[in-house]
């Protein structure tokens, strides 16, 4: 029954990603073996591919996004995405490339919330704070790889049980990913999780992208990035929201129209780019949170005509300049990542929002189950 179960929630998220997702031809399905943990479990490497050149590779591990290919206006196709080749990688020098991020994506102040009465600690290895579900959170775990399916849209759906007490967050969680691509090039990542008591939960996909193609010379700087949010959370100088919604008018934070990320990235005189060391912020859709995937994000590449339009149903997006990256990470095909070869757009919910009433709730209730629907839409401008 248990199985049953399973196999019946992933249908009815496939089927959900689907109708957001007008499919054309077949996509098909392949799974092969991405290698062994230390413990003996094995790691699924299932790829979904469509007739018009996407391509796209999910890790059970972490339930990560490895690769995406993606043809330019001329045909060529390249990968889109920062990572690894190999599993081992993963593994041993992690650093959020495509993962599936939770309990909670971002930064949570002092890795402190309080729920009904009771206060909650969680891990603290971002400084003072707790990012991205501290240091065992759902990227740094095997998923179970519940259901594969060819046909009008490919899928696959991904389980992982977070036990009570998990990383310091209460309840027993049962978190479902749900990936699914169809031949207008849309890459649907549907997250859905289920508690029984209460909790906190804010899942996605912390994708590091060069429309140009990973490695290339130039990163992502020249790129053409629009959101649109007039307003932006700004943030302390630990990266944590001050709680203000402050309008992105007249500042380097306005993406209402197309521009380059380079533009803003070095304005000294803009003191959240200085805490950020570039942009490292969440911005506040003017759309809200939706029933449907609605834009958050669009980036074009000029001189491949790659463009990436990012959906979701959540009320914020985290635009992340990729300033930690140092030179430090040798990534696929031996390229060095350095600061500036790839940017975050990260749909959420607002970071710390547990300890800001006014932020969107992440609460989630048994009976209540959470839900957040993305997508992925490649296309080409010319």
């Amino acid at each position: 029954m248990r199985k049953l179960e399973k196999a019946l929630a992933g249908a009815a998220l496939a089927a959900m990603v689907a109708g957001l997702c007008p499919a054309a031809h077949a996509a098909e399905v392949k799974r092969e073996i991405a290698g062994t943990l230390a413990d003996g479990t094995q790691v699924s490497a299932i790829t979904l591919t469509a007739d018009n050149g996407i391509s796209a590779t999910v890790l059970s591990y972490g339930a990560t996004l490895q690769k995406l290919l993606a043809p330019d206006s001329n045909g060529r196709v390249a990968d889109v995405l920062l990572g690894y080749d190999e599993l081992s990688d993963y593994v041993e020098h992690p650093n959020y490339f495509g993962v599936t991020v939770g309990r909670y994506a971002n930064r949570i102040a002092g890795g402190r919330f309080t729920l009904d009465g009771k206060t909650y600690q969680l891990p603290l290895n971002d400084g003072r704070n707790s990012l991205h579900g501290g240091d065992h959170g759902f990227d740094k775990t095997a998923w179970e790889v519940v259901s594969t399916k060819s046909g009008p849209t490919a899928s696959v759906v991904l389980r992982h049980v977070s036990p009570d007490g998990d990383s310091g967050y209460p309840g027993r969680v049962v978190a479902t990913v749900t990936y699914t691509l169809d031949e207008a090039g849309n890459l649907g990542i549907a997250f859905e999780a289920k508690t029984d008591k209460p909790t906190v939960i804010n899942m996605t996909n912390h994708a590091i992208f060069d429309m140009a193609g990973e490695g290339s010379g130039n990163g992502a700087m020249g790129q053409m990035l629009t959101i649109p949010a007039s307003h932006f959370t700004p943030v302390d100088a630990n990266l944590i929201p001050t709680g203000e919604l402050r309008p992105v008018e007249g500042s380097v934070f306005d993406f209402r129209q197309a521009r380059r990320v380079a533009d803003g990235l070095r304005d000294g005189t803009d003191q959240q780019i200085v805490y950020g060391r570039g942009y490292d912020h969440n911005f506040a859709l003017d759309k809200g949170v939706t029933a449907r995937p609605e834009l958050a994000a669009r980036l074009e590449d000029p001189a491949s005509g790659r463009v990436l339009e990012v959906l979701t149903t959540e009320p914020g997006v985290q635009f992340y300049s990729g300033n930690f990256l140092d030179g430090t990470l040798i990534g696929k095909q031996g390229h060095l990542y350095r600061m500036g070869d790839g940017i975050a757009l990260e749909p959420q919910k607002f970071p710390d929002a547990p300890n800001h009433p006014d932020f969107v709730s992440a609460r989630v209730d048994p009976g209540k189950p959470y839900r957040h629907v993305m997508i992925y839409r490649l296309s080409t401008s010319r």
